[in-house]
Formats: C-alpha cells, structure tokens, sequence
C-alpha cells in the first residue's frame, strides 16, 4: 500500500495507535503482568516508533494492525528470552512456558484472548485499591490512549493533576498484589459503574471534542462503542446498564452525519437534516434500549437513552414530545444531580414553559456564576436565551464570553453568527 497525502505514515500511525495500542497494552500486560505497565507502555511506544521508520521509507504493509501486533509479539518474544531469571513476567505466562516460547505468546495474540485481555486491563485500571480519580485517568491512558490534555479536558482538570493521578495510580499497582482479571459477585458491579463513567467520558470527548479544529473525534466514539460492545458480548459482563449506555451511544452517533455542514459548520438539531441520520445505528441503539429492560434496575444511561431516543422518534424538531422529555430529564436529575444536567433540562424547559423559565432555572443553578466564568456552554446558552428574550446587551456579552472560553474553531463560528443576529 503506497503511502498518499490523505494516507501519510505519521497520520497513519497516530490513527492506529489510537485504535491498537490499548489493544496491545492490555496483551503485554496479561503477558508481564500489571506490575510492568512501565514496561508494557515502552514495548507498545518502540513499537509505533519502528513502524513509523519502516513506513517512511516506501510501501506500508497491507495489514497495518497485523504488522504492529506482529513487531509487538516478536518483541516480547526476544524480551522474554533475554530475561536470565523470567522475574518479569505474569503468573499466567509462566504457566503456558512449559512449552516451547513461541508458542505459548502467539497464543495471547489471538482474538478471542486479545477481547479478553482488554476487559481484563479495563477492570485492572478500576480496582478498588486505586483512587477513583486515578482510575479514571488510568483507564483513558491505558486501555484507550488518552494523552494527557485530554484526559484533563475530559475530566475538568489540568495537565498537572493528571499527571499526578497517573503516577499514583502506577505507584499503588507497584506497591499492592493486583490481580489482572475480571472480578465476579459484588466486586464486578461495583467496578462496572467506574468501567461505565470511562467510557462515557470517552465517548462525550469525542461527540464534543476538546481540539480546535475538530469537533467531532470519531475515532474516540468508535472507540469507547468497541469497548462497551465487548462489555456486552462478554457473559460476566453483560449487564443491563452497559446495553442501555451502548444504546445511548448508537443513538448519538447516528447524528454525526448532520451535525456538520460542507464547511465545518455547526448544524443544530432545529435545523438538521434528519434524513442524513444513520437509521441502521438507530436500530441498533432500540435493539440495545430493549436488551437493558431487563432486572430493576434504572440507571443514568437507562433515562438517557431514553431522552436519545425520543428525538430519534420525532420526524422533526417541533413534533418532539416536550412534556416526555422534561420528565425524563426530572428523573435523570434525581439521580444525577449536577450543573450541566440542570443545563439541558432548562433547555428543554424553553419549549415547554417558555425562555423566561429557562433563564430563571438556569439562574438558580448552584454556582452557575463561577460556571458561566469557567465554561463556555452555560454562557452560551444563556446568552442565546436572552436574545430570543429580547435582552440584546446581555446577550452579546454571554455569547462573547463562551467565543472567549471555547477553543473550537466550530463554535466560534456559530457564536459569531449568534452574536451577528443579536447585534
């Protein structure tokens, strides 16, 4: 495969290496065990690096992901057989030894076992030893390679703190005997909850991306939806709120279509084409939605789905059912009770009561001065709230601020089209 602008080596690269170095991080830990992440993450980063060196020079490899996992394998093969003592290698590893070397790492790399390793590194990067905070931050760097500013862009935090709850979190691996595996009875649904806020979170930073000049992250959607489906096809893991969150998922992504116009625009929900939406994704987030109605148990993802869904319903912007819709944001409130919550119901408020009530609600958000300084989506909401009420001055004044706090060049562009109409 030659390579071409569109298909240069280094963008190459660096698509792979979002999509295949968790893949291989989560292989070479089941293999060097959880206390070498150190170790792991310098095989996978030689790895990238040799493939870019090799891939510069002439034709790239018909299978990219095969070639990269191939390196990897023979690299851990020749690791493995320098080591006088085998001190750094997994319990597991050194059982399948007895046999011959080759045989026994090519049969960490296949599928099935690679599927496996995954969800072993994601419940690994959740143990309850760890800090939550560094749980999360551990699982976005590890499993699905995070870089550190959006890692802190994902979780409101700076660069500093991340790097902080990386190191402590690698510091508690060294220092307590845990275990690479998936856990079982009440361990595994308290350690699924914190599984289900990673991928959230991976997936929101894609949908909403934190880079200039993408909005849309799609490689961090498809991402965090490879890693839910393995959540869902795995029988000690398939649980009802991990299919309603692959629902919610579906749902959202089926727009990805229309958000965007030919020119990198912002195109709202009032004003999308529905027709350009996925309806194969659709269906599959209602397949999902039906697969959680199992047990009694509501969560989050159960309420938002439902929200995703009703607007999947609506032939167009005016038919959504409002009322419903405030409803189900009552009860997301009830059990998830933050700002940006708060946020979407005003929104949705807007259509049911009118602008006013919005901008009351959202006046009486807690801390909302401090958020509107810090964010820029509560001054953009509200700015454009108060131009459909009429209120041009301090509508301009909240538009310009969101214009000032976001770094999209995406919407800065529709703030400036705002700001145009409420001049």
């Amino acid at each position: 495969m030659k390579a071409t602008p569109g298909n240069s080596p280094q963008q190459l690269v660096d698509h792979l290496f979002r999509h295949e170095a968790g893949k291989m991080i989560a292989v070479l830990t089941r293999i060097f065990g959880i206390q070498n992440l150190e170790l792991v993450e310098d095989t996978v980063q030689e790895t990238f690096l040799k493939a870019l060196q090799v891939w510069k020079f002439g034709a790239l490899p018909d299978n990219p992901s095969a070639w990269l996992m191939r390196v990897a394998r023979n690299r851990t093969i020749d690791l493995i057989r320098r080591q006088q003592k085998l001190a750094n290698i997994s319990a597991e590893l050194s059982k399948r030894l007895q046999s011959d070397t080759e045989i026994a790492i090519e049969q960490f790399f296949l599928d099935t076992e690679i599927a496996d390793s995954q969800l072993r590194m994601i419940f690994t990067c959740c143990h309850p030893g760890l800090n939550q905070e560094d749980q999360v931050a551990l699982t976005l760097k590890s499993v699905s390679g995070f870089g550190v500013q959006e890692i802190a862009k994902a979780l409101v935090s700076t660069e500093s703190a991340i790097q902080k709850r990386l190191y402590r979190a690698k510091e508690s691996i060294s220092k307590h005997d845990i275990q690479f595996e998936i856990p079982t009875g009440l361990a595994l649904n308290h350690r699924l909850e914190t599984v289900y806020t990673v991928l959230y979170l991976l997936f929101n930073e894609g949908y909403n991306s934190s880079k200039a000049d993408e909005l849309i992250r799609y490689d961090l959607c498809a991402e965090a939806m490879r890693l839910c489906k393995l959540l869902t096809e795995h029988k000690m893991t398939a649980q009802p709120a991990g299919f309603a969150l692959m629902s919610l998922m579906c749902f959202q992504a089926s727009r990805f279509g229309s958000r965007l116009g030919e020119d990198n625009t912002i195109i709202l929900l009032q004003q999308q084409d529905r027709r350009k939406w996925d309806q194969q994704l659709i269906k599959m987030g209602y397949h999902f939605l039906i697969s959680s109605s199992t047990g009694d148990v509501l969560s989050v993802y159960h309420i938002e789905s439902a929200i995703a869904a009703e607007h999947c319903l609506a032939p167009d912007f005016e038919s959504t059912n409002w009322e419903l819709m405030l409803r189900l944001y009552d009860l997301l409130l009830e059990q998830k009770p933050i700002p940006i919550v708060k946020l979407n119901r005003a929104i949705i408020l807007a259509q049911t009561a009118g602008v006013a009530a919005a901008v009351d609600a959202i006046l009486d958000i807690p801390g909302i001065a401090g958020l509107l300084e810090q964010h820029y989506i509560y001054a953009a909401v509200l700015g454009d709230l108060y131009g459909r009420a009429g209120n041009l001055p301090e509508a301009r004044r909240l538009l310009e601020k969101a214009w000032l706090l976001t770094p999209s060049l995406a919407e800065k562009k529709l703030l400036q089209e705002k700001m145009a109409i409420f001049a």
